[in-house]
């Protein structure tokens, strides 16, 4: 099951049953079915505790993900924990010249593809994983959900 949460800040998306339906089907394109998933929002500093903490890392970036391996039921599934740091999706939205809404989409798919054992390091990874957002995301303006 897909979950949204937020901690340290107000926000949670709209449409979130589109969006579990949305998350689900890219999981299903990926080989793999979702179990569970939560979505956290989150503040920058609380973010970037969680970067410190965890990555060693002393950044704000926009996304963070925890596969969780012990709680997936058999092979095939992902579970995990999506952080997501509401105002850096805001500023890559000013930075990218798109909608925040749109913006806060590509993370929140990016996450999902984290999941399902896609990286983003190299170039030839990041532009992969472009690609596969933009895939995606494509499939959520269809509606075809």
């Amino acid at each position: 099951m897909i979950h949204f949460f937020n901690q340290d800040c107000n926000y949670l998306p709209t449409n979130r049953l589109k969006l579990r339906r949305w998350i689900q089907e890219v999981v299903r394109r990926e080989g793999y079915e979702a179990g569970d998933i939560n979505y956290i929002f989150c503040s920058s500093e609380y973010h970037r505790q969680l970067n410190r903490d965890f990555l060693g890392h002393d950044y704000y970036t926009d996304v963070i993900t925890f596969e969780d391996r012990e709680s997936r039921v058999g092979e095939g599934v992902v579970a995990g924990e999506v952080y997501i740091d509401v105002a850096t999706v805001e500023d890559n939205a000013d930075i990218y010249n798109a909608l925040p809404i749109n913006e806060m989409r590509r993370v929140i798919v990016h996450g999902a593809l984290h999941l399902c054992g896609h990286l983003d390091k190299s170039p030839t990874a990041a532009r992969q994983m472009r690609r596969l957002e933009n895939r995606y995301l494509k499939l959520l303006r269809e509606e075809i959900l």
